[in-house]
């Protein structure tokens, strides 16, 4: 059968926040079968969970925030992204802060991270959210329209356009497709880092968030070019980074998907709001699992691969 995975042993990191700037200290830890994805905030009093769904997600601004009562964890979608892109089901998340540590701005260092640790297969049947009809969320129109949809797919593929009038990122790809069965989330996916814009910063701190961005962990471009001394990672790092967050928006379902995603100018709130609306139709989808790899989607059973 195809099995649910989780880490072999323990890991740690240390980082500050993108949005709060808060120093944080980040645990990651093998968790039984069916345990799922569970953020743990050990710095309260009593230590609360928090664990991953699509109710779970409670704030949107430029970021994806989960919460159990008045606990928080904001910024989890690069850490979710290099879930989904290796594969893991099962894992506990300690952290001493409301925010994840936003490390370089992409999901590189949690793939690092994870694949130091080791994955192990657990035995458990590995089960996805199948999309049986198309579920789909728009908002605005005409110059602000902006669409996400999930449609039936054997395996998982994504599809995402941008439109940013910007001479930087006009002169790059602004839409990218990426299928996950082709094994190259790390090599392809995973680099791709947040982006901003100068003109932006001082509203974005005015509102308490950004905080802890820089040259360090955001592109950061002003009306004319990128001022990172580095350059991009990708030719089209841009529209690569959206697809990154998309897929961390998405695993917070909680169950990987067997679907095709598509977007044009989607963002966390709209990749929430496509997620309930999935759930909110029952005959729109079905929990599966694979008695038999051979069933299962090219490229699921194989383990994830390494840089």
């Amino acid at each position: 059968m195809l099995r649910q995975r989780t880490l072999k042993s323990l890991t740690k990191a240390v980082g500050v926040g993108l949005h709060s700037g808060q120093r944080v200290e980040l645990t990651l830890r093998p968790a039984q079968p069916d345990t799922g994805i569970v953020f743990r905030r050990v710095d309260l009093p009593l230590p609360v969970d928090i664990p991953i769904s699509a109710q779970a997600v409670t704030d949107t601004r430029m970021a994806s925030t989960i919460s159990n009562g008045g606990a928080k964890v904001q910024t989890v979608e690069h850490l979710m992204s290099a879930c989904a892109g290796l594969g893991l089901d099962n894992l506990y998340v300690d952290i001493t802060a409301d925010e994840v540590p936003v490390l370089d701005g992409s999901s590189a260092s949690f793939v690092f991270l994870l694949q130091s640790a080791g994955i192990e297969e657990q035995n458990a049947p590995r089960r996805f959210i199948r999309v049986r009809r198309p579920v789909e969320v728009r908002e605005g129109e005409g110059d602000d329209l902006k669409w996400a949809r999930l449609d039936p797919f054997h395996g998982y593929k994504l599809s995402f356009e941008i439109d940013f009038a910007h001479r930087v990122i006009n002169s790059t790809g602004q839409r990218y497709e990426f299928d996950l069965s082709s094994g190259r989330y790390s090599r392809d996916i995973a680099r791709a880092r947040t982006f901003g814009f100068t003109k932006d910063v001082e509203m974005m701190r005015s509102r308490g968030l950004a905080l802890g961005g820089g040259m360090d962990n955001v592109i950061v471009m002003d009306d004319y070019r990128v001022l990172n001394s580095e350059g991009l990672r990708y030719d089209d790092e841009f529209v690569k980074h959206k697809i990154l967050d998309a897929m961390g928006d998405l695993y917070l379902v909680g169950k990987p998907l067997l679907a095709a995603y598509s977007a044009f100018r989607s963002g966390h709130a709209l990749n929430n709001k496509l997620l309930r609306a999935l759930l909110a139709d029952q005959d729109a989808f079905e929990v599966v699992s694979f008695g038999d790899e051979r069933e299962a989607p090219a490229g699921f059973a194989m383990p994830a691969r390494a840089w």
